[in-house]
């Protein structure tokens, strides 16, 4: 019995091994989050320094822009068109994304002007990138579809969600940059997977504690799981060969909706400066009027008498 026990890879309890496996990976995992002291550069050699930062920075629009053109030729959508399409939007994104963080925390910056330009420290709002990305994209499907004899909701609909998956994946890489950085983090914690923050990397108010919440980690695998909900919906109407304003109205839609929600809940986490009005913080209130404008696409779409059909 011993021997058919093993043979099958079965433990005392019935559990397969593999699964014990990945319990002691799991703790391995949160033992070195509760253990490690994250530097913040990746290389150093001479007058040249590469930062974590800007290395998943890199990896991240690398992997979603492969992801987009990949959905792209699905649909196809010519993948020169996304290339052009991706510089723009990632230029503007980001430019978005810097502008937005200097508005939110205009005070530090007003006091350390110099910490504007030094973006490889972080400090790029994803808000402000998705404005940024969303104007540019808005301007470009013009040309798109002028080239393929569509209307420009039809495409600007169609290429925004196909967006939105490598938008969740790269967010999902990208928030480990922060934790390199050791920003973004949330309230103490002694849970055992609460991450340790240099004491000159602490509020001041906090400055006595050692551990805290790794709400990057939170945000990170929350937009894992929001790659694969919108993703698996893309290969399912691409089986179904069934392509619509409305279904591109509610993949985006549903996007929007659900990483409002979960940024929304990790304010209650967050502890780093920004805005406050009342009772909430800023990135919450803007969270509250993306997920009504996303129930708003959403209802739109179904209501919506006039299908268009992608050919």
């Amino acid at each position: 019995m011993a021997e058919l026990v093993d043979a099958l890879g079965l433990g005392p309890s019935g559990a397969t091994r593999e699964s014990s496996s990945l319990s002691v990976r799991t703790i391995n995992m949160m033992n070195f989050l509760h253990n490690f002291q994250p530097n913040s550069i990746l290389i150093s050699f001479g007058n040249i320094t590469i930062y974590w930062y800007g290395f998943f920075m890199m990896v991240a629009i690398s992997v979603g822009l492969l992801i987009t053109i990949y959905l792209a030729k699905k649909y196809k959508i010519s993948t020169n068109n996304i290339i052009d399409l991706a510089f723009w939007v990632i230029l503007f994104g980001i430019i978005g994304a810097r502008l937005y963080e200097l508005i939110i925390d205009f005070n530090y910056y007003q006091n350390n002007p110099l910490a504007i330009f030094k973006v490889w420290e972080g400090g790029l709002a994803i808000h402000g990138a998705i404005i940024g990305g969303l104007l540019t994209l808005f301007f470009y499907s013009k040309q798109i579809a002028k080239q393929n004899n569509k209307k420009i909701s039809t495409t600007f609909w169609n290429l925004i969600s196909i967006i939105v998956p490598g938008l969740a994946l790269g967010q999902f890489i990208g928030r480990w940059g922060n934790y390199f950085n050791q920003e973004l983090f949330g309230l103490p914690s002694s849970a055992p997977w609460a991450i340790p923050i240099d004491i000159m990397n602490r509020p001041i108010n906090f400055i006595s504690e050692t551990y805290f919440h790794p709400t990057f980690l939170y945000e990170s695998i929350g937009s894992l799981i929001i790659f694969i909900i919108l993703f698996s919906w893309h290969l399912y109407i691409l089986k179904r060969k069934k392509f619509s304003t409305a279904i591109f109205i509610r993949i985006t839609s549903l996007y929007l909706f659900l990483y409002s929600v979960l940024r929304f809940s990790l304010e209650y986490l967050r502890i780093d400066p920004t805005l406050i009005i009342g009772y909430w913080r800023w990135p919450q209130i803007i969270s509250i009027i993306i997920i009504i404008i996303s129930i708003f696409l959403y209802i739109y779409s179904y209501n919506k008498k006039t299908i268009d059909q992608n050919n």
